[in-house]
């Protein structure tokens, strides 16, 4: 039996089978003057009105308790046909993500996400460039996004072909973005893409740099985020364990 929610705004509501289903209970709770129960105030896809109640804080909170739900094998069913139709006609997701390419860390998975709740830049090594920062510039400041993550995750290939100075056509180029990032890694054992400890070591400090970077060439979203209206922050994918670990 689903629990009773309590205020619309309680990030205790959001273990939904979509994170942004909460929104929803907050208009039934505006219609019906009560409480709600899920299946009496479901909604397919997030609107903009919907989207807007929730604080950046509270996005991240959803994600947080999503993963928590991948991690113990609990996704909640979903209809994709009813969200693909619902969101047809226009998208308003919650947060934009810069992820890895990996095949292994599919955010909306492993957060238990569906269509239309976030933009998820891709892009090996979650590395930023001029197009990523447009892209999640369109995202915060014209689609009203509230929340820039940076995931990366462990045994990551790019943070390994970085540490090794892998060569390849374009890649090189690539590679180059996360090698200040080996530079600037801590790390008192083995500094070689065979310890996957340094590599993942290697990786975390990508991801906080990649953040620091963010705000540092895109002045729309620093200024988004000085205002609190967006919400930025970095996170590590573990590959093993499922679990995503959240860090400003």
């Amino acid at each position: 039996m689903r629990p009773k929610l309590g205020h619309p705004l309680d990030c205790n509501c959001l273990g939904r089978r979509n994170f942004l289903k909460l929104t929803a209970g907050a208009m039934a709770g505006l219609t019906g003057g009560g409480l709600f129960l899920a299946d009496q105030a479901r909604a397919d896809a997030l609107s903009k009105e919907l989207r807007n109640k929730l604080t950046p804080d509270q996005i991240i909170q959803a994600m947080k308790k999503g993963n928590k739900r991948f991690r113990a094998g609990e996704r909640k069913d979903r209809n994709y046909l009813r969200e693909q139709k619902a969101s047809a006609k226009g998208q308003y997701p919650a947060a934009v993500l810069l992820t890895c390419i990996d095949s292994r860390a599919p955010a909306e998975v492993i957060m238990d996400l569906g269509i239309g709740d976030i933009f998820n830049c891709r892009v090996a090594g979650n590395v930023r460039n001029a197009d990523i920062l447009g892209s999640m510039e369109f995202a915060c400041k014209l689609a009203g996004a509230k929340v820039v993550l940076v995931m990366g995750h462990t045994a990551c290939g790019a943070i390994k072909g970085a540490i090794d100075n892998a060569e390849l056509g374009n890649l090189t180029g690539l590679l180059a973005k996360i090698k200040p990032a080996i530079d600037a890694t801590t790390y008192t054992g083995e500094r070689s893409a065979k310890n996957y400890a340094f590599v993942d070591a290697v990786a975390r400090k990508n991801v906080e740099m990649t953040v620091a970077g963010i705000r540092q060439d895109s002045s729309v979203l620093a200024e988004l985020e000085a205002k609190g209206a967006v919400k930025m922050a970095g996170a590590m994918y573990n590959l093993e364990t499922g679990a995503v670990e959240f860090f400003d």
